[in-house]
């Protein structure tokens, strides 16, 4: 047997390091490495995560972190993996058999008075149902012969995907997602004959020569705006030129 937190607290300072550092490097809370140290294990959320922290501790001050867990193991652990350090109190509430009792009674009237109203109905539809007009039964048996074709919309895609050829000659791009702004996806010249695929729900494309470009969104023709460089917006609606570009 050892000293857990003790060892711990030693290697540490053999090493000279400091909570902060090692919280970054091992993404373990500084207030859960110091109850580690000082063996304060109910400070911790679970067993599992004491076993994991107490690990990845170990093994990052270049100890054996599979001892560690051993050792947490003979000494703290009586139950199940998952049994928390601190027993939970179960909250005592008072019997509430006569609130239940008047529900069930409420319940069952109310389940009577509802059989009731549709036995009343039944009846009264069923006597209603056999005064037919001559011819208006025939009607209603077409009518009800004739499929009903549903109306199908269909829907319009939420990424707009654009693929970009260079048909005519090479010219120079640059993909940003999102707005003018965000992140690059494609910056370079696009030579003769090649082609690039763009996704995204906006996309912004700064083209040096659009006249020789030839592109589809979501697999429909569409046609750049000419007349020089330009900022060009493309959604899944379509492509426009920026305000201003």
């Amino acid at each position: 047997m050892f000293e857990i937190g003790s060892s711990l607290r030693e290697a540490r300072l053999r090493q000279a390091l400091d909570f902060p550092e090692i919280e970054q490097n091992t993404k373990i809370r500084g207030k859960y490495l110091r109850a580690l140290e000082d063996e304060q294990f109910e400070l911790l959320p679970a067993q599992t995560y004491v076993k994991g922290f107490l690990r990845s501790y170990a093994e990052y001050l270049g100890l054996d972190g599979q001892l560690y867990v051993d050792e947490y193991n003979s000494r703290y652990v009586v139950g199940e993996d998952d049994a928390t350090l601190r027993p939970r109190r179960s909250a005592q509430r008072p019997p509430a058999a006569p609130r239940v009792q008047n529900r069930v009674v409420l319940l069952t009237l109310l389940g009577i008075a509802l059989v009731t109203a549709l036995v009343i109905v039944a009846w009264t539809r069923g006597g209603a149902d056999k005064q037919v007009i001559p011819g208006l039964a025939t009607q209603q048996t077409t009518a009800a012969a004739k499929p009903v074709t549903p109306v199908v919309t269909p829907r319009r895609p939420k990424v707009a995907k654009l693929e970009i050829t260079a048909a005519l000659d090479s010219s120079w791009l640059q993909v940003h997602r999102g707005s003018v702004t965000g992140p690059v996806v494609y910056q370079g010249t696009l030579e003769k004959g090649q082609k690039q695929l763009f996704a995204g729900r906006r996309l912004w494309i700064d083209v040096g020569r659009p006249e020789v470009l030839r592109a589809t969104l979501n697999g429909r023709a569409v046609h750049f705006p000419t007349g020089g460089p330009k900022i060009i917006v493309v959604t899944v609606r379509g492509l426009h030129a920026a305000t201003g570009a």
